[in-house]
């Protein structure tokens, strides 16, 4: 997808006009994305591509891929339209390839990203996170790089159970003898590389920790609520919620998660984390589902729950509320500016174009 979709083409020229990204620091240097085919990988690479359109001054980018075949296929017309500024990589982060080259900046986006993953492939789901921030980590250090940005998970606060705003130094609690909790778990302990890597090493990186992100360019059979959601606005099915649908957390689209991101790689300040969500967009599932069935399917299909054993939702979180604290990220200019309707809207007309 490039912009002959016109709804990832406003995306994209709303990304590079946000005037508080540095872009400067970025002309005419290389990026290196990890997880180059994911939902944020292959984002973050179009904003940069389409920046490329836009200026005179380049930015080279390496994509780290599991399949470059796939790849070619992902960014078929990019690599058509900006082939000496896109270089794709076959390799795994875990298994680090040589890369050739300068690398400026690094964004690491690779992750699994599946709950039915996790609990089925907890020991790769730890190793991969480890392994692969550490491959990225020591590259940052041979390359000599400008900034690097380790994309973390707001399920590293665990479990919280009250509706306070969670900040970046917020407690947190995850049990470590769930399988499930791999995840999270081994977000920590990169976060904690991260850290260590830039207090020991100076290596300049930062981390985000995302809220759940969706827009143009998911899967139509992502397994995950938002897209189940959606598959039932447009197909007019009434949705059906496996939980009382309780847990409460913010949202983030797409686009601005890109310019999150690159307020982050482009700022002189590093050994930070950041949370990043659009506190605006704080509800429940059930409240989302709702306003899916009442906004986006114009009231002509409802909500129905229907709980089922504990062992067919055992993939799922605890119930929680997780309501981001973004005002360190904010101090840096960066806003969300896209609500949650319009997110689900923008994303359906995407799909359908």
């Amino acid at each position: 997808m490039w912009i002959e979709n016109k709804i990832l083409r406003e995306d994209l020229e709303y990304v590079v006009s946000r005037p508080y990204i540095k872009w400067q620091r970025m002309e005419n240097k290389t990026v290196l994305v990890t997880g180059g085919t994911g939902l944020i990988g292959s984002y973050f690479i179009n904003s940069l591509l389409y920046y490329n359109r836009c200026h005179t001054n380049k930015i080279h980018v390496v994509a780290l891929v599991r399949d470059c075949e796939k790849a070619r296929i992902k960014f078929k017309r990019q690599l058509e339209e900006q082939l000496p500024y896109l270089k794709l990589i076959q390799g795994a982060v875990e298994n680090l390839p040589k890369i050739d080259g300068n690398i400026d900046f690094i964004l690491h986006a690779a992750s699994p990203t599946s709950s039915s993953f996790f609990v089925a492939n907890p020991v790769e789901t730890i190793l991969i996170s480890i392994k692969g921030t550490w491959n990225l980590l020591r590259l940052a250090i041979k390359k000599h790089a400008e900034g690097m940005v380790y994309l973390s998970s707001m399920e590293v606060y665990g479990p919280v159970h009250s509706e306070e705003k969670v900040g970046e130094m917020h407690p947190s609690y995850i049990d470590t003898m769930s399988a499930r909790n791999s995840y999270p778990e081994s977000k920590r302990l990169c976060e904690s590389l991260c850290a260590s890597y830039y207090k020991e090493y100076k290596v300049p990186v930062n981390c985000i920790r995302l809220t759940q992100t969706f827009g143009p360019g998911i899967r139509y059979d992502d397994q995950r609520i938002f897209a189940m959601l959606i598959r039932c606005a447009v197909q007019q099915n009434n949705i059906e919620l496996l939980t009382e649908g309780k847990t409460k957390r913010s949202y983030l689209y797409l686009a601005d998660a890109a310019t999150a991101i690159l307020t982050v790689m482009t700022h002189d300040e590093y050994g930070q984390v950041y949370n990043a969500a659009n506190d605006k967009t704080y509800c429940s599932i059930r409240e989302m589902a709702e306003m899916v069935a009442r906004v986006v399917a114009n009231g002509n299909i409802k909500v129905l729950v229907k709980t089922e054993s504990p062992s067919s939702t055992e993939k799922f979180m605890p119930e929680l509320y997780m309501n981001l604290d973004v005002q360190k990220l904010m101090q840096l200019g960066w806003k969300a500016e896209n609500s949650l309707d319009k997110m689900f809207v923008r994303t359906i007309e995407s799909l359908q174009r």
